[in-house]
C-alpha cells in the first residue's frame, strides 16, 4: 500500500478511506514527508515485511540511480534471533533461524524457558554491497545446552540420542568452544567483476536445466550401478497435455 503527497500537498492513498485527515497528517509528520514524497506500507509477518521492503528498496535504488556502482560497502550482520515460529501440518512450532547447532548469546540461556523467541544466537553474516558473501556462527559445545535446543525444536529424548548421540557424547567428554565462517568466494568475484550473474565468473557453470555441458552431466545410469546401490528409477506417467 502506498501514500503519495502531491506537489500541492494533497494526499493520495487507499488509506484515505480508513484514516481521518488528522491521522493521515500524523503519519506524514512521523516520516517528515514533504510534497513529492512516497510512503510505502507492507502489512504481514515481520519476515515477509522485511523481505518485501528490502527488495523494494533495492529496486527503487536501481531505478532512481541511487546506488553508486563504484562504491564498496561492507558490513557485519549480527544479533540474529535464535528461533522463529513456523507452521507445519497445521501446527506452530519453533524452528532454528540458522541451524540448531549455533550458540546462544551468553546470558540468554535462561530465555529458553521463559521466552525462546527473545534469545539471540551467536551467528554472523558478512555483506558486500547488499549481497551475503559469508556467514557462520560460534557453535554450541555443551551437551545439556544442545539437548535443550533440540527439545525446543520438537525432538524427544530418543530422537536426540538416535540422531545426535555421537556428537553429544563428544561434548560430554570436553569439546572446546569452536566456530567458523563459510565464504562465498565466487559471489565475491562476481561483485568485483561488476556483474550480477554468478555464472559469468564460474569456470564450468550449469545451464538452466542444471546440466554440465562440458562433463555431459547428469548422464544416464545403467541398471548394474542401480542394482549395486539397491535403487530403482520410477518415472512419472506422461502428461497427456504435453503429448
Amino acid at each position: 500500500m502506498t501514500l503519495t503527497i502531491g506537489l500541492d500537498g494533497a494526499i493520495k492513498s487507499p488509506l484515505t478511506r480508513a484514516l481521518s485527515p488528522t491521522d493521515l497528517g500524523k503519519v506524514t509528520a512521523h516520516y517528515n514527508a514533504e510534497p513529492g514524497d512516497l510512503i510505502v506500507f507492507v502489512a504481514d509477518s515481520l519476515k515477509v515485511c522485511n523481505d518485501v521492503l528490502y527488495r523494494l528498496r533495492i529496486r527503487m535504488g536501481e531505478k532512481l540511480g541511487l546506488i553508486d556502482p563504484n562504491e564498496a560497502a561492507l558490513c557485519w550482520v549480527v544479533d540474529f534471533p535464535m528461533f522463529e515460529v513456523i507452521e507445519e501440518n497445521g501446527e506452530q512450532r519453533y524452528h532454528a533461524t540458522h541451524n540448531p547447532f549455533s550458540g546462544v548469546k551468553p546470558g540468554h540461556e535462561a530465555l529458553f524457558q521463559s521466552d525462546p523467541l527473545a534469545a539471540t544466537a551467536r551467528q554472523y553474516d558478512i555483506v558486500f554491497n547488499g549481497y551475503e558473501i559469508g556467514g557462520g556462527s560460534i557453535r554450541i559445545h555443551k551437551a545439556e545446552l544442545q539437548r535443550e535446543v533440540f527439545g525446543l525444536l520438537g525432538l524427544d529424548a530418543s530422537q536426540i540420542d538416535e540422531q545426535f548421540g555421537h556428537m553429544l557424547e563428544a561434548f560430554e567428554l570436553g569439546a572446546p568452544p569452536h566456530g567458523g565462517i563459510a565464504l562465498g568466494f565466487d559471489r565475491l568475484v562476481m561483485l568485483l567483476a561488476g556483474t550480477d550473474n554468478i555464472r559469468e565468473v564460474m569456470a564450468f557453470p550449469k545451464n538452466a536445466n542444471a546440466q554440465d555441458l562440458l562433463m555431459h552431466a547428469p548422464s544416464p545410469v545403467d541398471s548394474a550401478q542401480l542394482d549395486e546401490l539397491h535403487l530403482s528409477v520410477k518415472l512419472p506417467p506422461p502428461d497427456p497435455a504435453k503429448s
